[in-house]
């Protein structure tokens, strides 16, 4: 196997610098590697590998032109296949944009490609960002390299798979409700949720407008802070975009102590529906975090059980609005006219056609919720829910610097096992969803594997907004204490049971 594959994004920059390997050649060893797995891991919606080629053959001429490159340039990356790249498709996961290639770029795709880095392609998702499995997309699952008979987790499951499937050393997800720290924990990867307005929703296809947030993926601390510090920052393109000093996260990641540190574990999130591995790698990491130097209490967060409650309305009712310019005549792919139909006809049919069972589950609850007579019983109370969720995090901040929990009360299920019980499939975001609600910074970071069936377990970290640097503080030095247990990081154990005859 090419030992390029298994190298970071911070390693492999180091050796491009040094002149010791090329991008071209950490980009043919990448799209060699996705041609290999693919068939069984299906991370991919597309692979870009002619425009990756020439991107890598660029920077190389720039580096080798003596030109200042950022940190980044010449290491490759995936992104989500919600976010538009200007000359490929962006399907959203979702049969009503499959012929879909947008003119444009995003702003998180366009700054990529400004600090050099060589895209490879478009990752695996629920449809439209619906889900907590990857299991919804109108392409087929994504198998978590972990145990290819479960799942990577949702809805940004290919972004996580193709980092443990070394694919990639880097990818681009988004999180609504827990779509990019889901899917982080249940396969031993770190992903992160930027503070609300923290990253351009710009090009992102939008699902939920005042939840969606676009966010860095990677296998360890480090390389996920030099993405994030790509990719944030204020843009004028985006309303919601804040106009404020992106945190030093780069330099959070490369501290490794907690002295002085206050943090708090969240009482409400564990305890029933919460399984055994989970809770006893998470009281693990916790007591690492107190060895390390962090003052430990317990924190309550009297309203975060109402938070998937007042999710599944919020959500629902902002997809409602987002999917309906989708109506195959301003937007969206239309069915075959086989006869003289009338506009409403052929829109009918081409978004019954077009959506699958879960995206117009929630369009339909999400109507629902808004229909005049019920606004203010259901949109209007989940909404005050949402304030009271605020406000416990600022009372809890009060208290502590950061907030920890599992990322996920189980590890990853068995494809095929919740689709049919949609209530049991939106459990897995129970304690992601409180931070999308409040717009704070969130994290998941790789605590090891459940002793109960081998799985990773991942550990959440929370932090005010506009203090993302902290989630990065508490993650590095976690992950150095836990690799020194292991003798080097959790995925390393993949690479070596490939290894193995």
């Amino acid at each position: 196997m090419n030992d390029l594959i298994h190298k970071g994004a911070w390693e492999l920059s180091q050796l491009m610098t040094g002149g010791q390997v090329s991008s071209q050649e950490v980009t043919t060893a990448c799209l060699e590697r996705i041609a290999q797995v693919e068939p069984a891991v299906a991370a991919f919606l597309h692979v870009d590998a002619e425009r990756a080629l020439e991107l890598a053959r660029r920077v190389d001429q720039r580096r080798a032109d003596g030109q200042e490159l950022g940190p980044l340039a010449g290491v490759p990356v995936a992104l989500k296949d919600a976010f538009a790249y200007a000359g490929a498709p962006t399907t959203c996961g979702s049969l009503i944009l499959r012929d879909w290639i947008p003119p444009y770029n995003a702003t998180v795709t366009q700054r990529l490609l400004d600090a050099g880095l060589v895209i490879l392609g478009k990752t695996n998702l629920d449809e439209f960002a619906m889900g907590s499995s990857t299991e919804n997309s109108a392409f087929g699952p994504t198998h978590n390299p972990w145990d290819l008979e479960r799942v990577p987790g949702g809805s940004g499951g290919g972004s996580a798979a193709s980092l443990v499937a070394f694919e990639t050393p880097l990818a681009i997800g988004s999180d609504t409700g827990g779509s990019i720290r889901q899917p982080a924990s249940v396969t031993g990867t770190v992903g992160v949720k930027p503070t609300y307005g923290g990253s351009s929703r710009y090009g992102l296809v939008a699902m939920a407008s005042s939840l969606d947030q676009p966010g860095p993926c990677a296998r360890s601390v480090l390389d996920a802070a030099l993405l994030h510090q790509v990719i944030a920052g204020w843009d004028p393109k985006d309303s919601t975009s804040i106009d404020a000093p992106v945190p030093d996260v780069v330099a959070a990641a490369q501290r490794f102590d907690l002295a002085g540190l206050k943090v708090g574990v969240v009482e409400e999130l564990g305890g029933e529906g919460y399984a055994a591995g989970v809770e006893q790698r998470f009281a693990e990491a916790v007591a690492l975090l107190e060895a390390g130097g962090a003052e430990v209490r317990q924190v309550s967060c009297p309203h975060f059980p109402l938070a998937l409650g007042a999710y599944y309305l919020i959500m629902p009712s902002e997809v409602s609005s987002n999917l309906a310019r989708f109506d195959a005549v301003r937007y969206g792919w239309r069915v075959d006219d086989d006869g003289d139909h009338s506009v409403e006809q052929v829109m009918r049919r081409s978004r019954g056609a077009g959506f699958g069972a879960e995206a117009k589950r929630r369009i339909i609850l999400g109507t629902y919720a808004l229909s005049s007579g019920y606004y203010d019983a259901y949109y209007g109370s989940a909404q005050k829910t949402r304030t009271l969720i605020i406000e416990d995090f600022a009372a809890a901040f009060e208290q502590v610097d950061v907030l920890v929990s599992p990322a996920t009360p189980t590890t990853a299920f068995k494809l095929g096992e919740r689709v049919d019980d949609p209530l049991a499939m939106y459990k897995a975001d129970l304690c992601t969803i409180p931070s999308n609600l409040a717009g704070n910074a969130a994290a998941s970071f790789p605590i090891g594997l459940s002793p109960q069936d081998g799985l990773p377990v991942g550990l959440q970290v929370m932090a005010p907004p506009l203090a993302d640097d902290r989630l990065y503080r508490v993650g590095a030095a976690l992950e150095r204490a836990l690799e020194e247990q292991w003798s080097g990081p959790l995925w390393a154990e993949l690479a070596r049971r490939e290894e193995r005859p």
